[in-house]
């Protein structure tokens, strides 16, 4: 985990993401990069010459109208002395029952964003804070490239003027490989997706992509995210 506080706490200084007083609302799938932030985040508090509080929040997106079990998240997060709240939805019978929709992963993610949203909020907190990482910005990078014909990302820090909240992207210069290992080394708790496109989505696509790209270019993926900070993509 120590490498893991390393990338977050050069983030936080990078692009000033953490203030005194902040109320981080952490968004907490369950899956390996959203437990590894509140982690991160929990044993931050005692590094960093800044005070916040974070509350953990948990969207349940009800996949197949039956609720996820996340006990070991409430357990992992009474252990930091962090907060827990758990939202059931509906989201996932919306999704995919109701609306049957073609590319089911954008509507869910509006839906997932607006809830988190309003559940920051109702947690008074002022950020939130989400468990993208270095591999999640290239892939962005070049989803956009190639399925938008335009070149953006997502920014390490937001503000929404409508809600009034910033988002926060603590993990941005950890690679999913660091995160894995963290996962395992501290035995952290991760509930399984139970999403029906979970794995043939299009991001899942581009990752494979960039994996055989990257055996014939080895450092692709570092020299791609070393031009989104030398261009000042999106506020990098």
């Amino acid at each position: 985990m120590q490498k893991m506080i390393g990338y977050m706490r050069k983030a936080i200084a990078d692009y000033n993401m953490v203030q005194d007083g902040d109320r981080v609302a952490v968004g907490v799938s369950g899956g390996k990069d959203s437990v590894t932030l509140l982690c991160g985040l929990a044993r931050l508090r005692s590094i960093l010459p800044v005070r916040y509080e974070l509350t953990a929040i948990t969207l349940d997106p009800g996949f197949g109208g039956v609720q996820t079990d996340y006990s070991m998240i409430e357990a992992l997060c009474a252990q930091m002395g962090v907060p827990y709240v758990v939202k059931r939805t509906g989201i996932g019978e919306v999704v995919f029952d109701q609306r049957s929709e073609s590319n089911p992963c954008s509507l869910c993610a509006r839906m997932r964003r607006g809830a988190l949203h309003d559940a920051a909020k109702e947690a008074g907190c002022n950020k939130v804070a989400l468990g993208h990482h270095y591999d999640d910005a290239v892939e962005t990078f070049m989803m956009n490239l190639f399925n938008e014909g335009r070149i953006g990302c997502f920014q390490p820090v937001t503000y929404l003027s409508r809600k009034d909240l910033t988002m926060i992207r603590p993990m941005i210069f950890a690679p999913e490989k660091e995160i894995l290992s963290a996962v395992r080394r501290c035995a952290l708790p991760v509930v399984k997706s139970k999403c029906p496109a979970d794995g043939y989505t299009e991001r899942t696509r581009m990752k494979e992509y960039l994996t055989e790209l990257e055996r014939e270019r080895p450092g692709l993926r570092k020299r791609l995210f070393g031009a989104m900070q030398r261009g000042h993509i999106s506020g990098w």
